[in-house]
């Protein structure tokens, strides 16, 4: 699903605004992270609680070259919350966790650098 992109690659085509009205990102903080064995690629089981708007949701993110378990819970992070659900093995994956890849394509999570309220949207 993830796609890798250099950094050197040119913009994607233009969009309109209201294209980008219609990606609801969030911000949420991680209640818990439990291992995933069962994923084809190291992943973390993700359970984040987006505010009463939205909920707690789940999420399966490939996040184990940077985070351990312990690193997680307490921790905001951004996530599309309005794609729909994704069934990754027998988890279904709610909402995608952003982030981006490091020089070696390791991903590294995508936060506000200051807390903010959960369920705030990007603007």
């Amino acid at each position: 699903m993830h796609l890798v992109h250099h950094p050197d690659a040119p913009a994607a085509d233009p969009i309109g605004f209201d294209d980008f009205l219609k990606v609801d990102i969030r911000v949420g903080t991680i209640l818990s992270a439990e291992p995933f064995p069962e994923a084809r690629k190291p992943a973390f089981r993700l359970r984040i609680d987006f505010g009463p708007g939205v909920g707690v949701k789940r999420s399966s993110a490939q996040i184990t070259e940077h985070y351990t378990l312990d690193d997680l819970p307490g921790r905001q992070v951004a996530a599309v919350v309005n794609f729909p659900p994704r069934q990754i093995g027998k988890f279904l994956s709610e909402v995608l966790t952003l982030g981006f890849a490091d020089a070696g394509g390791a991903v590294v999570l995508f936060a506000p650098d200051k807390p903010v309220p959960n369920g705030s949207r990007l603007f």
